[in-house]
């Protein structure tokens, strides 16, 4: 046949589908049953382990050039990556801030993935979905229904949103026509010292640059001192400055602080600043029955970066942005292109959502949410939430007691900072001692932590985002510490 084709001229045409679909029934099941004892059976495994070399050279293999059985790929699959996680599904892991995903969000992926539609908008039910999943996440934050958002990457990607469409709101000149050069009086941007570092990234992509952003000290609680802010407003405005925007944290990423919202909100109202609330980290307490009172002011915020991948337990990657003034925010990124016209009817019936961020290729993120926000209740993840938080206190408690451990700043939320401390060591010392202490239980795949400097001092960093996390998890974590912090010679 093949022979008569090319005789005949005419090529055969191809596709990336099976002719029997047999072989990918079997792996695709196999797949499944694998999945499901891999998270089943994940408190059995190590944390975290390094690469055998051998393993470590499969990911050097040349481009592939001739066909693999399915079988044999998922194969590769099982032996080289499945085994060697970062391992933020375990729970012991409490390194960095992250979530740690559930099934039914795996899931949902593998069903974005099977429908494949492109989220940039249209009539079409995944684009609904995801419209429907911005609006539950202004419920949860106490926004308007007329508020505006979009569902992006990450915390990253929220807040430089949110920060474009400030800058633009701020500017007192149309900068998407003629740039930021335009600008008659420099723009200012405030945020505590504690501010994560993707808003400095943001602050120079959209072209102010890092000296636009202020760092204003914090207090001993760690919360941005708002007498130095108001010093700091009056001083740039003094200089020809313009004050533009204020960012509050609702949860920093060192400690977990939580700005004053409320006194916050008052202060952007009465300085005319737009307030943006980094809420990465906490903005999700806003469900949590027992602690929602920490973030009491996040609803009058302007803008509001969140991330379902954390506290929503999502898997990776998905980042929410809202935006009060939906005007604002689709004038920031609305342009017209003749080959997305609106139609009367069809496909192109609907909103364009890319009108609302960078990505005209979107994926579809809001399914995982929704599923598994669906099958869970909202109020079971404010529960978790609660009980995350309720476990950095206890931790908080077990350092107290014990004599080798200095907690380095109290527990605000769920990030705890303390290190190991052996009489008569220097700080300097500790640092490599505690640096030692962290990196073993990594590789003996006990837990895995973080560490980070507090005020000038080296600590450990245990951030319990975690839905897998039980106490006696942290039982485990102080007594091999202070295994470790002695048999560890410096």
């Amino acid at each position: 046949m093949q022979r008569q084709a090319c005789e005949t001229g005419i090529i055969p045409e191809e596709t990336l589908d099976p002719k029997d679909w047999t072989d990918i029934r079997a792996v695709a099941h196999r797949a499944v049953d694998d999945a499901i004892e891999y998270l089943r059976d994940v408190r059995d495994r190590p944390v975290w382990r390094d690469m055998p070399v051998e393993i470590r050279k499969t990911f050097e293999t040349p481009l592939p050039r001739a066909p693999t059985s399915i079988s044999a790929v998922y194969r590769e699959v099982t032996e080289a990556v499945m085994p060697y996680p970062m391992g933020n599904v375990h729970p012991r892991f409490w390194a960095w801030y992250m979530g740690s995903s559930n099934f039914t969000g795996a899931l949902a992926d593998f069903l974005a993935a099977v429908q494949g539609s492109n989220l940039g908008g249209g009539n079409h039910a995944a684009a609904k979905m995801d419209e429907q999943v911005v609006d539950w996440c202004k419920e949860i934050i106490g926004f308007p229904a007329s508020a505006s958002g979009t569902l992006v990457s990450g915390g990253s990607m929220a807040n430089t949103i949110a920060l474009i469409v400030a800058r633009n709101v701020k500017a007192g000149a149309d900068v998407r026509e003629h740039g930021v050069a335009a600008i008659e009086r420099p723009l200012r941007f405030y945020a505590s010292e504690q501010v994560h570092s993707c808003h400095r990234k943001a602050i120079e992509a959209i072209g102010l640059g890092n000296c636009a952003l202020e760092r204003i000290p914090t207090g001993d609680d760690l919360r941005i001192d708002l007498d130095a802010l108001r010093i700091a407003i009056a001083r740039d405005r003094a200089a020809g400055l313009q004050p533009a925007c204020v960012i509050g944290n609702a949860g920093t990423v060192n400690t977990g602080a939580i700005d004053d919202l409320l006194a916050l909100a008052d202060l952007a109202a009465q300085e005319n600043l737009w307030f943006h609330v980094d809420g990465c980290i906490g903005a999700l307490i806003a469900i949590a029955p027992d602690n929602a009172h920490l973030v009491r002011g996040l609803e009058r915020a302007d803008s509001v970066a969140l991330d379902p991948h954390k506290w929503l337990h999502a898997p990776f990657e998905v980042g929410c942005v809202l935006v009060r003034d939906a005007a604002a925010h689709l004038g920031s990124f609305s342009v017209a292109q003749e080959y997305l016209e609106r139609t009367p009817r069809g496909i192109a019936s609907a909103e364009w959502l890319y009108e609302y961020g960078l990505q005209t290729s979107r994926g579809f993120r809001a399914l995982k949410v929704w599923m598994a926000l669906k099958e869970h209740g909202v109020e079971k993840f404010g529960r978790l939430i609660d009980q995350n938080i309720a476990q950095g206190r206890y931790l908080d408690g077990l350092i107290a007691l014990e004599p080798l451990l200095e907690s380095v700043v109290p527990a605000t939320i769920n990030i705890v900072c303390f290190r190991y401390c052996s009489p008569g060591l220097d700080d300097a010392t500790l640092k490599r001692l505690n640096v030692e202490i962290m990196i073993r239980l990594q590789e003996d795949g006990i837990a895995a932590i973080s560490d980070t400097t507090v005020r000038g001092k080296h600590c450990l960093r245990v951030a319990i985002n975690n839905h897998r996390t039980q106490r006696a998890d942290l039982d485990l974590l102080v007594r091999e510490i202070i295994r470790l912090g002695r048999d560890i010679k410096i």
